[in-house]
């Protein structure tokens, strides 16, 4: 994997701050007709406990409001994102002008400008990818049932981002000069998980036991990296440039209340989206 130096996730340009003070603009080595984003729940109308940005029109908030973060959204993109009915699956779509909001998929490409891959998160990981000519753009929503492929109807160790390997690959896309960035998630000292979930990966990804820690005064139960566990997951993919989420605290959507909606956390949360699109 390409060696990086560590990041913390930075505001987004002047325009940005209009429509909310802390968006993230990545940082990654992409041509400039690639756009990226990822929202934060700093700005917006909603109210506690959804309070700020939320763009999840199905964790109870008031739908009007939720469509006018999504209207000021697009304003600030240039295109229209596209929100997925995300289920914690593998499936892959690719956007066409007539995809409409709520296709059932956890991954999305865009080979065309006009439409915008995204991904809703409020602890679960969104990987966005691009390469260094711009030729292609996406955006995958990697919970931890996604990214091992728990379930998968394509047989095991076929996740989220295999199946986005497979669907780039049949779109004629090189991966050689793919590029990835990992987004704001639950961080390793807050993604606390059973036994079964550090077995689901040990099935499905060599070397997967790096990144567990054990947890000392609760049997069975153990910290697990999901940015790490993701890196290594794009890094077989064949992707080896990924940057972002290195995993440390500024990064975590637990520890970062202000900043980041965390259902973990909150139990009822609103839902941040992270972006990327081809300038037109």
């Amino acid at each position: 994997m390409t060696a990086c130096a560590p990041q913390t996730p930075s505001a987004g340009d002047a325009s940005s701050h209009e429509a909310a003070p802390d968006w993230i603009t990545p940082q990654w080595p992409v041509p400039a007709q690639v756009g990226a984003l990822c929202t934060t729940r700093q700005g917006g109308a909603s109210v506690a406990p959804w309070q700020g940005f939320n763009l999840g029109d199905h964790v109870g908030d008031d739908p009007q409001v939720v469509m006018r973060h999504r209207a000021q959204l697009q304003h600030r993109l240039g295109s229209r994102p596209v929100f997925m009915r995300q289920v914690h699956g593998q499936a892959v779509v690719q956007l066409q002008p007539d995809t409409r909001d709520g296709v059932e998929a956890d991954a999305c490409i865009a080979l065309r400008p006009g439409l915008a891959c995204t991904v809703m998160v409020a602890d679960c990981l969104p990987i966005l990818l691009s390469d260094r000519r711009g030729s292609f753009v996406a955006a995958l929503h990697a919970g931890w049932r996604g990214l091992c492929g728990a379930g998968s109807p394509e047989g095991v160790g076929v996740g989220v981002v295999e199946s986005a390997q497979r669907a780039l690959q049949a779109a004629r896309i090189q991966l050689d000069e793919a590029v990835a960035w990992l987004g704001p998630c639950i961080g390793p000292t807050a993604f606390e998980v059973g036994n079964d979930v550090r077995l689901a990966f040990a099935r499905t990804q060599a070397g997967s036991d790096a990144f567990f820690t054990p947890m000392a005064h609760k049997d069975q139960k153990w910290l697990a990296d999901l940015p790490g566990l993701a890196r290594a997951r794009l890094q077989a993919a064949g992707i080896a440039t990924v940057v972002g989420n290195d995993g440390s605290a500024p990064w975590c959507t637990v520890l970062q209340p202000s900043r980041f909606f965390s259902h973990r956390r909150d139990g009822v949360s609103g839902r941040m989206a992270a972006c990327v699109w081809l300038r037109g």
